[in-house]
């Protein structure tokens, strides 16, 4: 078959393996406990038949060779738009993951909302803007989506350590999800960054590339069709780790409880009171004595 055979191929069971997805998603109401990824699922189902059709008439020179600055434009607004709703979804899988926790949840909210800020920052300043005009989107869109894609592989690596402490299966929704965005994330970085400097859309790299989405999407698949274990309330003991992270994230951002402490008296004020006294005693004593 030859490669641009086979690559159309693949896309086309791309958009499939993401139909079939959705479907199984909002039949089972999980956009219910995922609304951000429900979102981000709605956007790839809109914008592939888009992309596809402007990708095919660029070839067929459509619409006065016009296609390809339409392509160009509605490529790199959905990348944006994606970066944006990943980091919501990073947030949603975080919160679902430690639902048990409430102080965590609200002290890992914090952090996220502080690193999304520090990664703008970063992705911004770090262009090196050897690109003029509109060329200049996919350098900030690709910065961006480096950033989130950090966040996304620091999710799953916590919550492969933090597995037993949390009480969390491997079959449990939130994992699944965050398994196949940690194997996007590297596969952005391991294979997009070679893949930056190809610009074929039928090079061998383009075929890892796209296998390892495809992989992703049949764990996805998976993970929505089996049954998900029910999720019992988690008991730990008073004094776990955990426990105690949680009761101290609860305890930041409260005002504490006021006491009031006493303060040690002044030196010199005691030793002026015992000169009186001593005086006044003095005085006493010598009444008594004349008196005599």
């Amino acid at each position: 078959m030859p490669l641009n055979s086979a690559m159309s191929v693949m896309s086309s069971l791309e958009f499939l393996l993401w139909a079939a997805l959705g479907f199984i998603f909002w039949k089972k109401s999980l956009h219910r406990r995922f609304p951000s990824m429900s979102a981000y699922l709605g956007l790839r189902l809109f914008s592939m038949p888009i992309l596809l059709a402007l990708l095919i008439g660029q070839s067929k020179h459509w619409f006065n060779d016009y296609c390809f600055v339409l392509y160009f434009f509605a490529y790199w607004a959905v990348y944006l738009a994606s970066t944006v709703m990943l980091y919501f979804v990073t947030m949603e899988l975080f919160r679902s993951a430690l639902s048990s926790f409430g102080g965590l949840i609200r002290f890992g909210a914090v952090i996220f909302r502080w690193a999304a800020i520090v990664s703008v920052i970063v992705s911004v300043t770090s262009i090196t803007y050897t690109h003029k005009g509109i060329m200049i989107i996919p350098d900030l869109a690709l910065g961006l989506m480096r950033s989130v894609s950090i966040l996304e592989l620091c999710l799953l690596a916590f919550l492969c350590l933090s597995m037993n402490a949390l009480r969390l299966s491997t079959r449990d929704m939130s994992f699944g999800i965050a398994l196949g965005f940690g194997l996007m994330s590297a596969n952005d970085f391991v294979i997009g960054t070679w893949l930056a400097h190809s610009a074929s859309l039928i090079s061998p790299l383009q075929f890892v590339n796209e296998s390892l989405v495809l992989v992703t999407l049949l764990i996805w698949v998976t993970y929505c069709a089996v049954p998900e274990p029910v999720r019992k309330p988690v008991v730990v003991a008073a004094n776990s780790t955990i426990y105690r992270w949680n009761e101290i994230a609860s305890a930041l951002g409260h005002p504490a409880t006021q006491v009031a402490v006493p303060q040690p008296a002044n030196s010199f004020f005691l030793t002026d009171v015992e000169k009186v006294v001593e005086k006044v005693l003095t005085r006493n004593l010598r009444g008594n004595e004349s008196q005599s």
